[in-house]
């Protein structure tokens, strides 16, 4: 069963991060610091993070479970030496708060990627892009949101930091999530029942996340995902050209033909509706990153997708050489049976009638983690090679679901934004 439709397990790993924190990271302030910058001014001149012997450019743990604590040194207006971030922003309110106490969850071996996994609702529909057209509201087509309620024309790192619920569970993840929104033909955006995602990467430890490691078919260096990163994938709407990652369509339910679709007219013909069903749409964000740039001209060049190619393992551009944890995205509607589904499509697909339905597919991602809660999946569902779900952070803890959350929209349908 895929990982948008297994049972969300609800475990985790060691709770002694509270004690630990208070023995190695004195600027604590309410359980709020930045993980990155415990280590400022150490290892200067090396190519290599500190407290890594073996060389790897991958994640540094700082306590005994709790936190993820890489590279420090401030230069500018970024809080790690080693590598292109922006300043921490810490919450703004207690995240303790929005933990709860959870077993531990099972090890993911004998895969060899940790995974963290939660599930989001339907948010705002707004004609804005915050990478793409910054400060001008109106200017896309219709997006579906997910993540930051406070999500905007206007967003920035620091404003998503700053503002706003989640629908992602919980506002320890204020990261922006959207993507064209799935309109009717009758005037409505369908509003989808619920989206899962997860995040994937090999441990820190693993030789192959390590390119001074020795491991001949190592894939890169690997990092958390830095503060501020953002990019648009999928369908390139500017330049036509095929879609990066991996994008497809699916039908889930009880009388379903589950598949890898190219567009939603293929999909939905084997989707009936009124019977249970939902479509899905799923999409794979980059595993890759330039290390110096949070954004660029296109808002695609500065990542990049780790492939096989003509060498025969899995390795990450050398324009690109940090591997950083890539997700998917996977978002499931209903299909009523009132619904005339010939007549959907996505808002983007309005610029290319041209193509089936559906084939405009792509997606936006504004990170604005908590670095603290970060810190604990990186630190222990991704580096211990756990097998997290629902928001489970691999340390006995879990993020809160937040309250009226439903597998199912509602409302279902309303008005496509003018």
């Amino acid at each position: 069963m895929s990982d948008g439709f297994s049972a969300f397990k609800a475990m985790a790993v060691g709770v002694g991060f509270l004690l630990a924190v208070t023995s190695v990271a004195p600027s604590v302030t309410n359980g709020r610091f930045d993980p990155l910058s415990l280590a400022k001014g150490k290892g200067k001149g090396k190519s290599t993070l500190p407290g890594d012997s073996s060389g790897s450019t991958g994640d540094t743990t700082t306590t005994d479970g709790g936190m993820t604590g890489s590279t420090g040194g401030t230069t500018g207006t970024t809080s790690n030496s080693f590598y292109t971030e922006e300043t921490m922003v810490p919450s703004n309110f207690d995240i303790y708060s929005e933990l709860i106490s959870v077993p531990l969850p099972a090890s993911a071996a004998p895969d060899v990627v940790g995974a963290f996994r939660f599930v989001c609702s339907a948010g705002q529909v707004l004609n804005d892009d915050p990478i793409v057209y910054p400060g001008q509201p109106g200017k896309s087509h219709a997006h579906q949101f997910y993540g930051n309620t406070s999500a905007n024309a206007y967003s920035t790192y620091s404003s998503l930091r700053s503002n706003g619920q989640s629908t992602c569970m919980s506002p320890l993840n204020r990261s922006a999530y959207w993507m064209p929104a799935m309109l009717d033909g009758k005037g409505n955006v369908v509003r989808p029942d619920h989206v899962t995602i997860y995040y994937k990467r090999r441990p820190a430890s693993d030789p192959k996340c390590s390119l001074t490691s020795g491991d001949p078919k190592a894939e890169g260096n690997c990092v958390p995902l830095p503060n501020g990163l953002r990019f648009v994938f999928g369908y390139d709407m500017v330049t036509g050209s095929p879609p990066t990652g991996q994008t497809y369509f699916n039908c889930a339910g009880p009388t379903s033909v589950a598949g890898h679709y190219p567009d939603l007219p293929t999909a939905l013909a084997n989707c009936p509706a009124g019977q249970g069903n939902r479509v899905g749409a799923v999409i794979k964000a980059p595993d890759c990153w330039d290390g110096k740039n949070l954004d660029s001209a296109n808002h695609r060049s500065h990542v990049a997708y780790s492939d096989y190619g003509t060498w025969g393992y899995r390795r990450c551009p050398s324009t690109h050489p940090y591997v950083i944890p890539g997700f998917t995205l996977q978002a499931w509607w209903g299909v009523a049976a009132e619904d005339d589904t010939k007549l959907w499509s996505l808002s983007s697909d309005s610029m290319r009638p041209d193509l089936p339905a559906g084939s405009t597919f792509h997606a936006d991602w504004f990170g604005a983690w908590d670095n603290v809660i970060m810190g604990m999946w990186m630190d222990n569902c991704i580096n211990k090679l756990l097998n997290c779900s629902a928001g489970d952070l691999g340390n006995g803890k879990m993020m809160k679901q937040f309250a009226g959350f439903s597998w199912t929209a509602n409302p279902r349908l309303v008005p496509v934004p003018q």
